[in-house]
């Protein structure tokens, strides 16, 4: 069992420790609820794997707090460890960053806040790890829209305890270079599709990302290739190649406009879009999302910055909802085989939202 209110970091490293490779956060999610159904002024409520938990005060505004229980595939970085003392104390491990110091907060402050000034909707969603199809968070928007109605949202996602306002959107697409089969022994005979593939990863090599501003943060794109397949045996000329190219355009541009550039770019090949999320714009001229960064950012210092990766505050802005990300950890460890996150940090995210939630 979870204990909402004992230790942070002995939350932290519970929930860590409780693999949830993104398809597996069934054992997670029911440790949450377990944890959450103890408390009266909480209203519970489960679509599959993703979890409501929210008060119903009658206050003039409501506010959601979310973050997801999923993390890329474990890497030999579980259970969790503690290396160093004091401020200079980090939990080691797969989700430390990326987000479970951020649900941790989450469960600790949804329990232990009775009667916030505001009213709160706690929201751990499933399979954010993973195509945008899939996203825990997107069925509930499509299930229980009610479920997400909210005055702003707070995506606990990595940001290095600061205010990363809006995000980057992505794409993926498949480029599929041809060719003509084969026996190798009479290459002449055919045409070898992966040395075709050479001219889309030049393309790719001579790709200049852009740093485009938007509302006064400046976000920086990119372009790569991040797979590529292709060939049948060790005697055949391949008769096909495919490349899987990911593009993270600035917010200002839409998955049409970003669709458009890439095929574009690899004009004369065949494209296909796999995978496609819209970014959002930074949104901290809306009163809530100001009044809680100068809240955030009090405690913890800094000035607003864009998020480079996509999140879901993306999906936020498409149901009309401002939202920003704030929480514990360094995104450039995410993912890593060596994700850390400071201890310290995940004590000044929760500090500086109870503060928020109870001012």
């Amino acid at each position: 069992m979870l204990d909402p209110t004992g230790d942070l970091l002995a939350l932290t490293r519970a929930l860590c420790d409780i693999p949830s490779v993104s398809g597996d956060e069934t054992a997670i999610v029911d440790a949450i609820e377990a944890a959450l159904r103890r408390y009266p002024h909480l209203e519970v409520l489960r679509d599959g794997d993703a979890l409501v938990a929210r008060t119903s005060l009658g206050r003039a505004e409501r506010v959601v707090v979310a973050g997801h229980t999923d993390t890329v595939p474990i890497a030999d970085n579980l259970p969790t460890t503690v290396v160093g003392s004091g401020s200079e104390a980090a939990v080691w491990g797969r989700g430390t960053v990326d987000m479970k110091g951020g649900v941790a907060i989450q469960v600790a402050l949804a329990a232990a806040l009775t009667a916030p000034t505001r009213d709160v909707t706690w929201v751990f969603y499933d399979h954010e790890e993973v195509e945008a199809s899939l996203s825990g968070l997107g069925r509930i928007a499509r299930n229980h829209p009610d479920w997400l109605a909210a005055d702003f949202a707070v995506l606990g996602e990595p940001s290095n305890a600061g205010i990363e306002g809006g995000c980057n959107g992505t794409l993926r697409v498949e480029v599929r270079v041809p060719g003509v089969a084969a026996h190798s022994a009479r290459s002449w005979m055919g045409v070898n599709a992966i040395h075709g593939a050479a001219e889309v990863l030049r393309r790719l090599a001579e790709y200049e990302a852009a740093d485009v501003e938007v509302d006064g943060l400046v976000y920086r794109e990119g372009m790569n290739a991040v797979a590529i397949s292709g060939g049948v045996a060790g005697n055949v000329v391949p008769d096909e190649c495919v490349v899987t190219v990911n593009y993270r355009f600035a917010p200002s541009t839409s998955v049409a406009g970003a669709e458009a550039h890439v095929r574009e770019l690899f004009s004369g090949f065949d494209v296909t879009l796999t995978d496609a999320a819209s970014g959002a714009r930074p949104g901290l001229d809306d009163p809530a999302a100001a009044d809680f960064a100068a809240t955030a950012l009090a405690f913890t210092g800094g000035v607003p910055a864009p998020k480079f990766g996509w999140t879901d505050v993306a999906r936020f802005a498409e149901l009309g909802i401002p939202a920003v990300n704030f929480g514990p950890g360094d995104p450039l460890l995410a993912h890593k085989d060596d994700e850390h996150c400071a201890v310290a940090q995940i004590q000044l995210c929760h500090d500086a939202l109870r503060s928020w939630l109870t001012s």
